[in-house]
């Protein structure tokens, strides 16, 4: 990563070190998740100017600057490795498994021996790095959302849940095997079709220590240790409003965003 990118992503996340230690690696991932959000609202204004494809480290950081935004788990956690690689630190990028083979991107990092999960693109509360040499679950809850990393199987991965009110929602499967990102090509093309999940829902969370903002479509949730408040917003241009005041997000750029969806009805269930 050259010199100056490299010192424009360490100030946006406020972060000066220079330590390779599990110490420094949690300041850092904590710093990532509470400033720079997991948004599909990038990915939608980008295809209103015809970007279909992984943004560079500039235009990346560009969109946190001027717009507040963040990604999904292609920006958040490539980038983010590449970040750590050049800090030092002995870490890679690996392909998750969910509903289709390799559709996430999670980070490896070895240090003093230990390996750790590190995951700043699920939109999840793992503010620090998760040990994978786990003989028991590491439970992390966050108001009405439980996760769960799972010990390591027979074939070193490692098996993340994520449960609402104890029902299973959705999970990935870590594989260690490190990876290029030119081999997730495929799959990051098939997330911009027209079809595709991000490309017709509305995704924003941000997090901070003990609690976290999310709107789903035209639902805000506030989580707070234990608790969670709700509320259904009225339309467009309540969510955008919302959206600026909770994320900081110009109206302007969301309603853009989201001018090529449907109508809050069809696509906001």
């Amino acid at each position: 990563m050259p010199s100056t990118l490299l010192e424009r992503y360490l100030s946006i996340l406020g972060v000066r070190t220079r330590s390779l230690s599990v110490d420094a690696l949690s300041e850092i991932v904590e710093a990532h998740l509470t400033r720079i959000p997991f948004e599909n609202i990038s990915k939608l204004y980008y295809r209103t100017q015809n970007r279909r494809s992984l943004p560079t480290l500039e235009q990346y950081l560009d969109g946190i600057e001027r717009y507040h935004f963040g990604g999904t788990c292609y920006p958040n956690n490539y980038f983010f490795s590449q970040l750590l690689r050049s800090l030092g630190f002995q870490a890679r990028l690996c392909g998750a498994d969910m509903s289709r083979p390799d559709v996430h991107l999670v980070i490896m990092v070895i240090i003093e021996e230990k390996e750790y999960l590190v995951d700043v693109g699920y939109g999840a509360p793992f503010y620090t790095p998760m040990p994978r040499d786990l003989d028991h679950e590491l439970v992390m809850i966050l108001g009405r959302e439980r996760y769960l990393l799972l010990p390591r199987d027979g074939s070193g991965r490692s098996r993340m849940q994520m449960y609402r009110d104890d029902q299973l929602v959705h999970s990935y499967l870590a594989k260690p095997e490190a990876r290029e990102i030119s081999q997730f090509e495929q799959v990051i093309s098939d997330s911009f079709r027209d079809e595709a999940t991000f490309m017709n829902r509305l995704v924003v969370a941000r997090f901070f220590p003990g609690r976290s903002i999310v709107m789903r479509d035209l639902t805000l949730t506030e989580l707070r240790g234990e608790q969670s408040r709700s509320q259904t917003l009225g339309g467009r241009k309540e969510l955008s409003a919302a959206i600026r005041e909770h994320f900081g997000i110009p109206e302007e750029i969301t309603r853009e965003a989201i001018s090529g969806l449907g109508e809050p009805g069809d696509i906001y269930s």
